[in-house]
């Protein structure tokens, strides 16, 4: 196949990361911040322009387009999907791309802030780039690359596909959704409108990867009730909701089943968010493993401090309620791994060494797998996500847009 040029992605993703499209956990609207559709909008008028069909953007926020096929005999419809919202962590207003060109080692000092610096002592991806062109924020922002260099290189995809009708494909549809990093975005997802048989997340990391894994989760709360009397008159009669809540988290394991202390397939407990007073106090957990299985682990031991607590300061109570949030996709990609099979296939097309890896976190393909679309995740290329220090090379960038073109190609090969 030709080479991929980088008009077909880089301008496109240096125009997208100027659209500041920040979600909110604290919203209650959908998407959760409007600004989103600025974005959406835009990507609707470049869809039409390259001549997709089906251009649309529904009153969620979603995108949607269609590139038929070019083959006359039938051929699984594949999705390419990525999210057009960045982290409620760190802004995204104003960011200011830079190219730091011909990348030759040593740290990188962003210019807006001279704190952000990235080391390849920390950032070893780093060292696997002397020599690239590395684009990064000026430190003052998030760049943006997690999501918006997948949109960038499934438009730079599309756009190959359409000036090279020698390479083969079945249709593919297109979706770009909002309010990923705030865990609802495939809420209103209709997949059976998608009408998608296989779909791909471009939204990983490092170049090579693969990723068909992802932590199981749930969240957990405790709901602590104390017995409240005035403190003037409180002796032997208060029971204080925040000690028994300080108690619970002294009880948690220091050394394990932390994020700050799990690596790799390590799950973990994690207290997110603590509120309240004497007499009402909440404890959030986010709960995670790959394995339903550690999950229920995780949750009895928290049921078991409950226990101990309302045995030790009855008339006060601790109560568990869980909630699940997501599954671990692999237990559905596995019923039918030809989906994980050609991506790895289009990944050593590209001329990489393909990484089969897991996610310490959850995607939207994760839910959309249990949607009834199994739907991998495939790399972007880019690093240290939600932070101002997030960068990506531009030719890992290149290879992700060969990749899904392989991925496309692929699909039309093996289904003849």
């Amino acid at each position: 196949m030709k080479p991929i040029e980088r008009r077909l992605f880089l301008d496109r993703f240096l125009n997208y990361v100027k659209f500041d499209t920040q979600s909110s956990e604290e919203s209650e609207t959908y998407p959760s911040t409007e600004k989103q559709k600025e974005l959406g909008r835009y990507l609707v008028k470049e869809l039409t322009e390259m001549g997709l069909q089906d251009v649309e953007m529904d009153e969620h926020g979603y995108v949607f387009a269609t590139l038929p096929a070019n083959v006359d005999y039938p051929v699984p419809t594949i999705g390419l999907i990525a999210h057009m919202d960045t982290s409620p962590e760190v802004s995204g207003a104003n960011v200011k791309p830079i190219i730091h060109e011909n990348y030759q080692g040593g740290d990188i000092v962003l210019p807006g802030d001279p704190e952000q610096v990235l080391k390849p002592e920390t950032d070893k991806a780093l060292k696997e780039c002397i020599g690239q062109d590395i684009i990064t924020s000026d430190g003052t922002t998030l760049l943006g690359a997690d999501n918006k260099a997948g949109i960038a290189e499934i438009m730079g995809a599309l756009q190959y596909l359409i000036e090279n009708p020698d390479v083969k494909h079945g249709k593919i549809r297109v979706a770009f959704t909002v309010d990923e990093e705030v865990g609802t975005g495939t809420k209103y997802f209709d997949v059976k409108k998608f009408g998608a048989d296989y779909a791909y997340t471009i939204d990983g990391e490092s170049a090579g990867e693969i990723e068909d894994e992802t932590f199981c989760a749930d969240t957990a709360k405790i709901t602590i009730k104390g017995v409240n009397v005035h403190p003037g008159y409180a002796k032997g009669k208060l029971i204080n909701g925040i000690k028994i809540a300080a108690e619970i988290i002294e009880r948690l394991p220091k050394d394990s089943m932390s994020p700050e202390t799990t690596e790799g397939r390590e799950g973990y407990l994690h207290p997110h968010a603590i509120k309240g007073g004497v007499e009402l106090t909440e404890i959030i957990f986010l709960v995670r493993d790959f394995t339903v299985e550690g999950l229920k682990e995780k949750e009895e031991f928290l049921q078991k401090l409950c226990d101990e607590m309302n045995k030790k300061y009855a008339p006060a109570s601790a109560t568990l309620t869980v909630e699940e949030s997501y599954r671990n996709m692999k237990y559905k990609i596995d019923e039918d791994p030809k989906v994980v099979e050609y991506a790895i296939e289009a990944v050593k097309r590209a001329g990489l060494q393909p990484k089969q890896g897991l996610i310490r976190g959850g995607t939207d393909g994760a839910r959309l797998s249990y949607m009834g679309l199994l739907t991998p995740n495939v790399f972007t290329g880019g690093h240290n996500f939600h932070s101002k220090k997030e960068w990506i090379c531009i030719r890992d960038m290149e290879k992700a847009v060969e990749t899904i073109v392989h991925l496309a190609n692929i699909w039309a090969e093996k289904s003849k």
